[in-house]
């Protein structure tokens, strides 16, 4: 029976994006719908069972400023915490958890259950409903349904035209289990959009209870477990190990004598892989000096017996999947569950987006693997971008937008709409100019104001946060107040030069050695501040000396942005320049340093590299004459 349902915001697609996007329109105030083809399958985990990481986990916890769901559902379901770079600085430490997949989509459904003014729809979106001037209003489902909305956000994953590839086998779906967007695909491919193909991949699923688990490595939980969430201080379920092994010499000379029966290598695919999530059959072609590569064998769940091998995902034939999986330490007599495969898909150019996910047909907004990105991570933080800006349009308020200089969200934007993307694109802190001012830790001071003031945070959050605030305003205040000598800092235990300069404590607490108890010890008053808000003063007070420097770094990078790069400098024998950008700057040949900027995969660090380079060439030259 045909129907027509009507609400301000539709969102397609129900993984990590689509959630996000649902939950955001719905706290900016928007009557949203979610459509899915499964219900049970929204929040699912298609690959890897975690959340966050480096330059990942900092994604997450913007999302959990702006008051989004993954970092919740991540401590719903963590088995596993750990803090990565723990021993390195807080700007480059990236919180991440082994979840198990059961729970964590369990708590995705709960937490949009919750969603009061969200409408979950079981159905295949088929169609887009064309509005006024080449604009989208709506959306119609296989059964003659048809949505309408003022806006439409489109989450397709890994779904439009998805080929699983298994060897020289090759079928249509979306991931393993569920069937691809097809109908869908063909209407977005006559709509004059600019598409192409990407590709990832999956490693085997292995039975646990047939791993030799004794004489492998361990990687247990962190002792002092950090959150994904602002809103959790600890596990919520039993913590448990990891286990290590590694591929081998023989596990390699299977692999090589078996390229030819990949999909990858046996050209069945012509989507590009992730560069940086290498397949194995990738691992042994590109690091042939290698005689093993690292796996972490990761359980997905408390009573689940299947093991993600995290580090041999494949496209090889499951008969040689078996021989070389069983070739590896631990694993002789393993089980396979699910064999390893390579999905390729469609995505759109990002590049034609605005700063709003809103794509150039007015109404239709692009978020995740459909913009050619890859990760849950970097598809949260634009399913929320999406989400919160269809909202927006639709309720006549102001765009919600994002800076380099404020967030990795802002970051991955303007790299992708700056850019584009040639292979799928992940977030590293290394992308970041600011990234000492863009830490983890900080997220909620960065952008939970920017959340409140655009209607994405509700009450609750923004109680935690505004006494949090005032709790750090409070401290600082008090550290700020009183200066003191060298003598007086030295009778204390602090170490300082002589140098008769005063001090505040807010500055000496950046000092190297400098102990918390050396700081109550000149100022009682900050014995009454709890942990939390002293370890967060003192991540603040270490970073505020060099925030100046970063910000001048950025501002060389800005000003010299025009300086001519010499025709004659020869990238590949750069110091410092990695392999990879090395190359493009040697194929692109770019003429001056903005040029250079907008390559695909450009770091800050490069740049003032090949700035430092071109000023030491112009130097030269101008002597010589």
């Amino acid at each position: 029976m045909f129907h027509v349902k009507h609400f301000d915001v539709v969102v397609i697609g129900g993984g990590h994006a689509g959630a996000e996007a649902a939950a955001a329109a719905v706290r900016m105030g928007a009557r949203t719908a979610l459509i899915s083809m499964r219900k049970d399958r929204i929040g699912v985990m298609s690959c890897n069972p975690a959340i966050g990481g480096l330059g990942k986990g900092h994604l997450v916890r913007e999302v959990d400023a702006l008051d989004g769901i993954m970092g919740l559902a991540a401590d719903a379901a963590g088995i596993q915490f750990r803090l990565l770079n723990r021993r390195k600085g807080p700007a480059v430490q990236g919180p991440r958890t082994q979840a198990d997949r059961k729970l964590y989509r369990q708590a995705i459904q709960v937490l949009l259950a919750r969603t009061a003014g969200l409408e979950i729809i079981e159905g295949e979106v088929v169609d887009l409903i064309d509005g006024p001037n080449g604009s989208v209003s709506g959306v119609a489902l296989l059964d003659g349904t048809q949505v309408t909305a003022a806006a439409v956000v489109l989450t397709a994953g890994t779904f439009l035209n998805g080929i699983i590839h298994v060897g020289d086998q090759h079928r249509s779906g979306g991931r393993e289990g569920d069937v691809a967007s097809e109908r869908l695909a063909h209407k977005l491919a006559g709509l004059g959009l600019k598409r192409g193909r990407l590709k990832t991949g999956t490693p085997p699923r292995l039975d646990g209870k047939t791993i030799v688990w004794e004489g492998l490595d361990v990687q247990p939980a962190d002792d002092e477990p950090v959150m994904l969430s602002f809103l959790n201080k600890a596990p919520q379920v039993r913590q448990v190990s990891c286990g290590i092994t590694h591929t081998n010499e023989r596990t390699h000379d299977i692999v090589r004598a078996n390229l030819g029966r990949s999909a990858m290598y046996g050209g069945h695919i012509e989507g590009v892989g992730p560069r940086y999530c290498p397949s194995i059959e990738d691992k042994v072609v590109r690091f042939a000096d290698k005689t093993g590569h690292q796996i972490f064998l990761e359980p997905e769940g408390l009573d689940d017996d299947t093991v993600y091998p995290n580090g041999i995902s494949t496209s090889l034939p499951a008969d040689v999947q078996y021989e070389y999986v069983r070739s590896i330490k631990g694993l002789e007599n393993v089980t396979i569950l699910q064999p390893g495969y390579a999905i390729e898909y469609d995505f759109f150019d990002p590049s034609a987006l605005r700063p709003t996910l809103e794509s150039t047909l007015t109404g239709l907004y692009f978020a995740g693997q459909i913009n050619g990105t890859t990760g849950y991570e970097e598809a949260a933080a634009q399913g929320l971008v999406a989400g919160a800006n269809a909202a927006a349009a639709a309720l006549g308020l102001a765009p919600v937008l994002f800076s380099r200089t404020d967030s990795y969200i802002g970051v991955m934007l303007d790299d992708l709409i700056s850019r584009g993307v040639t292979e799928p694109y992940r977030m590293f802190t290394s992308r970041a100019e600011y990234r000492l001012h863009l830490r983890a830790d900080n997220a909620d001071q960065r952008m939970t104001g920017l959340g409140l003031a655009a209607g994405l945070v509700g009450e609750a959050r923004a109680k935690i946060y505004t006494d949090k605030m005032a709790k750090i305003g409070a401290a600082n205040a008090v550290l700020s107040t009183q200066t003191y000598s060298p003598q007086e800092l030295q009778a204390a235990g602090i170490g300082v030069s002589r140098d008769g300069a005063a001090r505040s404590l807010l500055q000496v607490l950046a000092f190297a050695d400098t102990h918390w108890s050396q700081i109550d010890q000149l100022e009682p008053q900050m014995l009454g501040f709890d942990t939390d808000t002293k370890a967060q003063v003192w991540r603040d007070a270490l970073y505020a000396q060099y925030l100046h420097r970063e910000k001048a770094d950025a501002d060389t990078l800005r000003r010299n942005e025009m300086m001519r790069i010499p025709v004659e400098l020869d990238f590949a024998n750069l110091p410092g320049l990695s392999n990879e950008l090395a190359a493009k700057l040697q194929r692109r040949r770019p003429s001056n340093l903005s040029e250079a900027e907008r390559i695909e995969g450009m770091t800050p660090a490069a740049l003032l590299l090949v700035l430092a380079h071109c000023r030491k060439a112009n130097l030269a030259r101008a002597v010589g004459q």
